[in-house]
């Protein structure tokens, strides 16, 4: 009997050592919530591998990815703005991967040539207001750029620093291209003074509309309408007539990530249109042509969007940043 239950031991034990090795690190820029999802779906339908995972914005991410360049902790990276992508690829901080099915089905304007990032969804740039104070000020929801610098708005504006967030770089690059690079910052400075706080997070602003802290804020419309919207908020989603910009959110793996081999299963799979329907949830526009969409779903035809050149976005990101602090003193 003494033996065994030793030999019942070293079994389970040795189980426990192999399963332990099918360790996933995953980085990650999309919402806590949200990425719960895709990761928990993951594991189930990989049950061999266990998915150990940090969200940070995507600005953060990128420091980090460039912090970690000699010694990478993490294998694959998802979500957050292609631009971002750019600038990581730039760096030397990604792995390509050309034998993924998402080669198979995406138009070249939403991958990288080189196989280093693909992109896994759109998404749009919009504004949330909180609805009672709306009708307390009898205003409308802003339909402009300029409606932001409305007296009524003073003060109780939020929104993200360019620096930590996709989010907010996404704003500033989408208002360099709509109103040239001087007009923008000038833009950006009369925001700062009207603003009541910046955020480290793109969605953040979100919630606070929601609760009422501030009134309005600028997000990408999927988080709009899943973090403000579909809980019940008493939030609207609005977009500048004018012109909004455009996220590609990727997909990567990192170079010199520990485990590369299991990062292309789990890139694999969320290429699919089994994983990409799942961005129902989130309201978000999956790019895989097969996934199902949620109701309410925002798309391109339905908005006037700016020329968003990802590329240049990315060569010029360190450069606008660094004005932008300048010019808004944040």
């Amino acid at each position: 009997m003494r033996k065994v239950l030793v030999l019942s031991l070293v079994v389970a034990v040795g189980g426990i050592a192999a399963f332990s090795q099918q360790v996933l690190h995953v980085y990650t820029a999309l919402d806590v919530d949200e990425a719960r999802i895709y990761i928990e779906a993951f594991e189930a339908a990989h049950p061999e591998i266990d998915v150990e995972w940090v969200r940070l914005s995507a600005g953060e991410l990128l420091a980090r990815l460039r912090a970690e360049a000699g010694n990478p902790q993490a294998s694959l990276w998802f979500g957050g703005p292609s631009d971002t992508f750019i600038v990581a690829k730039m760096d030397g901080l990604l792995a390509p991967y050309t034998e993924s099915l998402g080669w198979q089905y995406l138009p070249d304007k939403f991958k990288d040539p080189d196989g280093y990032w693909v992109g896994i969804y759109l998404g749009f740039i919009g504004f949330v207001s909180n609805t009672d104070f709306l009708a307390a000020h009898g205003i409308e929801p802003p339909r402009s750029w300029e409606d932001l610098l409305r007296p009524e708005f003073e003060g109780e504006l939020s929104m993200a620093f360019p620096y930590t967030s996709g989010t907010g770089y996404t704003r500033l690059a989408t208002l360099v291209f709509l109103l040239g690079e001087e007009e923008a910052l000038e833009f950006e400075r009369r925001i700062a003074e009207h603003i009541h706080h910046f955020t480290k997070s793109g969605s953040a602003c979100v919630t606070e509309v929601g609760l009422g802290e501030v009134a309005a804020g600028v997000a990408f419309a999927h988080d709009i309408l899943a973090k403000g919207v579909a809980k019940g908020y008493p939030v609207t989603l609005s977009f500048p007539e004018e012109g909004t910009g455009y996220e590609v959110g990727g997909l990567a793996l990192i170079a010199g990530g520990p485990e590369l081999e299991l990062a292309k299963v789990f890139y694999d799979w969320l290429l699919s249109a089994e994983a990409q329907s799942l961005f129902k949830h989130w309201y978000r526009l999956p790019l895989n042509p097969e996934a199902e969409l949620a109701e309410g779903l925002v798309t391109a035809d339905q908005l006037a969007l700016v020329d968003y050149d990802a590329l240049w976005a990315a060569q010029n990101r360190d450069r606008l940043v660094e004005l932008w602090r300048e010019v808004t003193g944040f």
